[in-house]
C-alpha cells in the first residue's frame, strides 16, 4: 500500500482546506492535507472571526474605482492601493474595474449571499455536532455610522440583503446607544444584522484540524509545494519540502498563495493578495461591546471574545509585500478610538498581518478544473473564508464524492475563467 497516496490530496491547511477535508472524510474519502506552515497559519489565524451573511455585497460596485484611485495618496486609507509598478496587480485591478457595475454587483452579491447563507445554516450543527470549542456565539453584528451620508451610501447594501431575504434592521442613534452604551456620542445610526455570528478563528481552525485527524485524515506540516509531476492532463504527484504525495483528486485550497502555485501548472488565476491587519489583546476591555461591530467610516471591525479582543480589517493591495505597516496598524487604533469609550483591550497586544485571496469578480472559485483532469479549486474567498468555509467544504465534497450538491455550483465554477 502506498502510504503517500490518498483519494483526495488537499493543498492548503487553512480554514477552507480543513473544511473541505472534514466534509470529504464524512463522505467516505481518504484525505491528506499539505500545509507549508501549521494549520491556520495564514489569514485563517488573525482575521476578525466574524461569520457574516451580511457581507454579501461585493467590493465591485460603481464608484469603487474612484475610491481606490484616491487612496494612492493616503497610506492609512481603509482601501489602499500601493502605487508601485506591478504588472500582475495592474492587470487584476483593470479586470476588477470592469466588474464595478450594477449588473455584476447584483450577480456577485447573489452568488456570495447564497454560499454565505448556506454556510451560516450549516455552522450551528457543525460546531455542536463536531464538538468544536471555538467560542462560537450567534450574537449578530452591528454596522455603526457616524455620518448620515455614509449611512445613505450603504443603501445598495441594504437593498441587496433584503432582496436575498436577509434580516437587516435600521436603528437610529438613540437605539444604537441603548444597545451598545460603550459607543461614543455622535452615532448617526446603525444596521443590525441579527443573523451574523462570531467565533475565535485560530481555535476554530485548530478544532477543524483536530477533527480531521480524529476521522483518519492526515495533515502534513512543513510541506511547501515545490513541483508537480504531470502525466498528460493529470497531476501525478506533488513534490513538497515534506515529501512526495499523490491523490486521485488534487484540491487547490491555498488561499492567497494559489496564484503563485498555479504558475507551476501554467495557470493564471485572476487573484491578488489583499493585505489585512489586526491587533489582538489577551483580555477584552472591562466593558466590551455585546455585538461584533463594523465601525463603518473607519472600516474597522471589532470582535470581543471571552478570551480576548480584536481590532481588524483594512484592505491593502501591495502584491506579496510582507511585514507590518505601522501606519495601518495606527489607523486601526485611531478608528476604534473615534467610536468607542474603551477602544482597546487589556494585557499584552499582538499585531498581525495576512493576505486575503481576492478574486477579480469577488466570487470564490470552487469546483473541478477545466484544464487539469484531476484538479479542483476551493480558493479566492476574499475576506470571507471563515464565513464561507462550511458551505465550501460541503459543496466541494459533493462535487468530488457526491451526493448532488445542495448549493448551485455554477456561480463559483472555475470554467468562468477557463481554469
Amino acid at each position: 500500500m502506498d502510504r503517500s497516496r490518498s483519494d483526495v490530496l488537499i493543498m492548503g491547511g487553512g480554514v477552507i482546506g480543513l473544511a473541505c477535508a472534514l466534509y470529504l472524510l464524512k463522505a467516505g474519502a481518504s484525505v491528506r492535507v499539505l500545509e507549508q506552515g501549521f494549520p491556520g497559519s495564514g489569514s485563517s489565524h488573525g482575521n476578525c472571526g466574524t461569520v457574516t451573511p451580511s457581507h454579501a455585497a461585493p467590493l465591485t460596485m460603481p464608484g469603487m474605482v474612484g475610491t481606490a484611485l484616491r487612496s494612492l495618496l493616503r497610506r492609512d486609507a481603509p482601501l489602499y492601493v500601493n502605487p508601485r509598478a506591478d504588472a500582475a496587480r495592474a492587470r487584476w485591478l483593470l479586470g476588477f474595474a470592469r466588474h464595478c457595475n450594477w449588473r455584476d454587483f447584483q450577480r456577485a452579491g447573489a452568488a456570495r449571499g447564497a454560499i454565505l447563507a448556506r454556510s451560516r445554516a450549516l455552522l450551528d450543527d457543525l460546531v455542536a455536532g463536531e464538538g468544536l470549542r471555538c467560542e462560537f456565539e450567534a450574537v449578530g453584528e452591528l454596522y455603526v455610522y457616524r455620518q448620515p451620508r455614509t449611512f445613505q451610501a450603504d443603501r445598495p447594501h441594504v437593498d441587496l440583503l433584503r432582496g436575498l431575504g436577509m434580516d437587516v434592521r435600521e436603528l437610529d442613534g438613540d437605539e444604537v446607544l441603548a444597545l451598545e452604551p460603550g459607543l461614543r456620542d455622535g452615532v448617526a445610526g446603525a444596521l443590525l444584522h441579527p443573523g451574523d455570528a462570531r467565533l475565535r478563528p485560530d481555535r476554530f481552525v485548530a478544532e477543524l484540524a483536530r477533527r480531521v485527524r480524529e476521522l483518519g485524515g492526515a495533515i502534513e506540516t512543513g510541506a511547501r509545494i515545490d513541483e508537480f509531476v504531470l502525466d498528460g492532463a493529470r497531476i501525478s504527484h506533488v513534490r513538497t519540502t515534506g515529501g512526495v504525495f499523490s491523490g486521485e483528486r488534487v484540491v487547490m485550497a491555498l488561499g492567497a498563495w494559489s496564484p503563485l502555485v498555479g504558475r507551476l501548472l501554467g495557470i493564471r488565476l485572476p487573484m491578488q493578495p489583499g493585505k489585512g491587519y489586526s491587533l489582538t489583546w489577551e483580555q477584552p476591555p472591562e466593558h466590551p461591546p455585546h455585538h461584533s461591530l463594523v465601525l463603518r467610516e473607519a472600516a474597522v471591525c471589532v470582535t470581543p471574545w471571552q478570551s480576548g479582543y480584536r481590532l481588524g480589517s483594512t484592505m491593502e493591495f501591495s502584491g506579496f509585500e510582507e511585514g507590518l505597516n505601522d501606519v495601518r496598524i495606527d489607523a486601526l487604533r485611531r478608528g476604534a478610538a473615534a467610536y468607542l469609550l474603551e477602544p482597546e483591550g487589556r494585557g499584552e497586544v499582538v499585531p498581525w498581518w495576512g493576505w486575503r485571496p481576492m478574486s477579480v469578480d469577488e466570487v470564490p472559485i470552487i469546483g473541478p478544473s477545466t484544464r487539469w483532469s484531476n484538479l479542483a479549486y476551493a480558493t479566492a474567498h476574499g475576506m470571507l473564508g471563515i464565513s464561507m468555509a462550511a458551505a465550501t467544504g460541503e459543496l466541494l465534497a459533493s462535487l468530488l464524492a457526491g451526493p448532488a450538491p445542495v448549493l448551485d455550483p455554477q456561480p463559483y465554477s472555475p470554467a468562468r475563467f477557463n481554469l
